[in-house]
C-alpha cells in the first residue's frame, strides 16, 4: 500500500499540479497587494474614498450594506482586467520562444506565394 502511495504522490502531474497552486496562490497574493495597495490607492486619490464598504441604506429595521458589494465589484473588475494583462503578455512572450512547425512554415509561405 505504502508503494502505491509513492507511486500516486510522485506522478508528474500531481506534483505539477501542487506547484502550480503554490504559484497561483503566491500570484493570488501579489494581484492582491498591486489591487489593494497600488490600484485602490490611486482610485482613493481620484475619487477620494478607495473603499467603499460604508456606503449603506437604512430598509426597514435592516441595513444594506451596498457598499462592500460595490467593492467586491471593483475589486473583481481591476484583478479580472491585471489578469487579462499578465495572461496576454505572457502569451506573446511565450509564443514568441516557440517554433514554428513544418506544416506552420509550409502554411505561411503558401499563403505568401498566393499574395504574389
Amino acid at each position: 500500500m505504502l508503494q502505491d502511495l509513492k507511486k500516486f504522490l510522485l506522478r508528474g502531474n500531481v506534483v505539477d499540479l501542487a506547484v502550480a497552486v503554490i504559484i497561483g496562490i503566491a500570484f493570488g497574493v501579489v494581484v492582491s497587494s498591486l489591487v489593494n495597495d497600488v490600484i485602490m490607492a490611486v482610485i482613493g486619490a481620484v475619487f477620494g474614498k478607495p473603499n467603499f464598504n460604508d456606503l449603506t441604506f437604512d430598509l426597514g429595521d435592516g441595513v444594506v450594506r451596498y457598499g462592500r458589494f460595490i467593492t467586491a465589484v471593483v475589486n473583481f473588475v481591476i484583478i479580472g482586467t491585471v489578469l487579462f494583462f499578465i495572461v496576454r503578455s505572457a502569451e506573446m512572450f511565450f509564443k514568441r520562444d516557440q517554433k514554428p512547425t513544418e506544416v506552420e512554415l509550409l502554411t505561411e509561405i503558401r499563403d505568401e506565394l498566393r499574395r504574389r
